[in-house]
């Protein structure tokens, strides 16, 4: 009887964060080979996760940051009455968890949308690392950073444009994002809903739906179910840019 080879577990899967293809828009960009060593020292792969499954919920305690491979994640809050407000979605090389960093628990949910792989890295050990790590401080910060900036940006997305310029700013910042993990920045599967691209744009279902068709009938795109493909990227731009635009030319 031939005996099945044993599975290694969570705590010994390691990864290279070196050999990522990832690495230049994940936390090991700017490190150097030394700071990289004690970074995969503590870095964890955790088992791949389905669709409906969840990272963390709100009020889990909270251990880590979690760095997606692969898949996408979509980050929501619950709020008292019941209601979803969906807070944006995680695509590989970027970070989820600096929720958790406050009082100890996670205050939003992480809700996997495609089968994904994560990366799990503790808090704890990052935090040592950050004392003698100074480029792995740096980069913690940066990330920092980044999420106050998309914050800012999304108030100034549902605040102030239109319908249509929301979705073509959504749409153009998911081509961006796409391009820079080395994919298609014209052709790509959406891997939320309708319902979701809605919720994260304070925008009906049918208003969604209403501005796709309106999209492809300007040929700027066409849309297949979750198939998207963008036929004028640079029409669609100067949809934003025209208003970005005028706004800059108020006076103030």
């Amino acid at each position: 009887m031939t005996r099945k080879a044993r599975q290694p577990t969570t705590e010994e899967i390691r990864i290279s964060c070196s050999n990522c293809s990832l690495a230049e828009l994940c936390l090991p960009h700017g490190l150097t080979e030394a700071e990289l060593d004690q970074l995969e020292k503590i870095v964890k792969r955790k088992p791949p996760m389905q669709p409906g499954q969840h990272l963390y919920r709100s009020g889990d305690p909270s251990f880590s940051l979690y760095a997606v491979r692969s898949g996408t994640l979509k980050s929501y809050y619950t709020t008292d009455d019941g209601d979803e407000q969906v807070l944006g979605f995680t695509l590989p090389g970027e970070i989820v968890g600096f929720d958790g960093l406050c009082d100890g628990h996670y205050t939003s949910n992480s809700l996997v949308l495609e089968t994904s792989c994560v990366c799990s890295l503790p808090y704890e050990r990052l935090e040592e690392l950050c004392h003698t790590t100074p480029g792995l401080h740096r980069q913690i910060m940066r990330l920092v950073g980044r999420e106050i900036t998309l914050d800012h940006q999304l108030l100034l997305l549902l605040g102030k444009r239109s319908a249509e310029e929301r979705l073509a700013t959504f749409l153009v910042s998911l081509s961006k994002r796409y391009h820079a993990r080395g994919l298609s920045a014209t052709e790509f599967n959406l891997p939320m809903s309708r319902q979701d691209i809605g919720n994260y744009l304070g925008l009906a279902i049918e208003t969604v739906s209403r501005l796709f068709a309106h999209f492809q009938e300007q040929e700027l795109l066409t849309v297949n179910r979750r198939r998207v493909v963008l036929h004028d990227l640079e029409r669609l731009t100067g949809r934003i840019e025209g208003y970005l635009n005028s706004v800059s030319a108020r006076p103030a």
